[in-house]
């Protein structure tokens, strides 16, 4: 009894009548944040009926896009609408809507913004260890900790990179962060080797300036992107993607190029015998040596065992801007190259 007599006590107190009747809602937490998400709001006249909204929401029947009917002045708008009780305030429709403004708004994300990217990406960031100088800028410009050091070289988180490109601004060698696309992978291989082998054609047409270079000596050609980029957007028509793979691979190719001068032959045949893949064969028919270029691994063992230096060996360099495939040539150093 005596403690339900302290209860009436205590309700019936002035201060806490008051306290009751003049509550208020404290005022830092009476706004909603700029992060909260409400319902979407729908702007309708941004909408191009992509439905991109539709298939990226979790919750059944929370959005659905809809068709006014037309009349005299036009066709009637296309947009989304929201029904409130199945919507649980995601925003991933805000986040992949791609109009600009947007259609869809519910509170900032930084997903919203175009820097990220909810969808996934068509292209990965990777780092080529050939060309990386371990300088460790992009690391640093990293705004999400995505890159990394593992076993002495610089690695590429996909599951944490969103796709900024801050690391391939900053990196100061061209080519060692790379942009690389992941669809497409087999055109992307025929892409390449339409490159290599364009590229080496060009390099074996220069054969009066090939067999007379001399040991230390340089040869430097620049091939204009144009005269392959007619044979590339058969492939890939897409000028934008087809010179960014283009690019990836030129910039770290390297080719070995052999040259055979047919009138020093002394038909020894010595090379023949050498050959790992036997695409060196005698044609009786027309008395001469035969190499089968498709099948050359471009090893240098012919090279290495002609007695009669009719065989030459060279190295050949690449790199690439935005008008010209720069080439760099030279003669093969066995102390040098053959180790490579």
């Amino acid at each position: 009894m005596s403690s339900l007599m302290w209860y009436i006590y205590d309700f019936a107190r002035k201060a806490w009548a008051s306290a009751f009747t003049d509550a208020k809602t404290n005022p830092e937490i009476a706004e909603k944040p700029e992060r909260f998400r409400d319902f979407p709001k729908v702007n309708k006249e941004f909408c191009i009926g992509c439905g991109a909204c539709t298939v990226s929401c979790p919750s059944p029947h929370a959005i659905k896009i809809v068709r006014e009917m037309d009349d005299e002045s036009g066709e009637g708008s296309t947009y989304p609408i929201i029904n409130p009780s199945s919507c649980i305030r995601c925003g991933f429709c805000a986040e992949v809507c791609p109009t600009d403004p947007k259609t869809l708004e519910c509170g900032l994300n930084h997903l919203i913004l175009p820097e990220f990217n909810l969808i996934p990406s068509k292209r990965q960031f990777i780092v080529d260890d050939y060309l990386c100088i371990k300088c460790k800028k992009c690391l640093k410009n990293c705004p999400v900790d995505a890159i990394g050091q593992e076993d002495g070289k610089i690695v590429v988180d996909q599951l944490k990179c969103i796709y900024c490109s801050d690391c391939l601004d900053v990196c100061p060698v061209n080519g060692a962060m790379k942009r690389v696309f992941v669809d497409n992978l087999q055109d992307q291989k025929e892409l390449i080797l339409l490159c290599v082998n364009y590229l080496e054609d060009f390099i074996n047409s220069k054969e009066d300036d090939l067999r007379s270079l001399e040991h230390n000596g340089l040869l430097q050609y620049d091939v204009s992107i144009s005269e392959i980029m007619d044979y590339a957007l058969k492939i890939i028509p897409d000028r934008e993607v087809s010179f960014e793979i283009m690019s990836n691979a030129v910039n770290r190719l390297k080719i070995r190029v052999i040259d055979w001068d047919k009138s020093k032959c002394e038909k020894c045949q010595l090379c023949i015998p050498d050959c790992p893949t036997s695409c060196i064969s005698f044609d009786d028919d027309k008395d001469t040596i035969v190499r089968d270029k498709s099948r050359c691994l471009r090893c240098s063992i012919c090279y290495q065992t002609c007695p009669f230096s009719v065989i030459k060996y060279f190295m050949a360099k690449f790199a690439c801007d935005d008008e010209n495939i720069h080439i760099i040539v030279k003669a093969s150093n066995l102390n040098e190259d053959i180790v490579e």
